[in-house]
């Protein structure tokens, strides 16, 4: 595992804080890490959201690629 250090400003601290005492995490590096972890499932989420809008907006080409090819050409 590897350790890195992010400056923060006063507010962000204080939230941090706060979450410790609220009980979401027992110390500033396991509330990092979940704040991490739901970021990456967030991102991924409207990844998935966002690929399904292009294939509706017909931005996705599917299917067999030479008759694609004539459709484009």
């Amino acid at each position: 595992m590897s350790t890195i250090s992010v400056p923060l400003t006063s507010k962000l601290e204080a939230s941090l804080n706060n979450l410790i005492k609220s009980g979401f995490g027992e110390n500033k590096a396991v509330i990092m890490r979940k704040a991490l972890e739901r970021l990456s499932e967030e991102e991924a989420v409207f990844a998935l959201l966002r690929s399904q809008q292009e294939v509706k907006e017909g931005k996705i080409f599917r299917g067999d690629l030479r008759e694609l090819l004539k459709k484009i050409k």
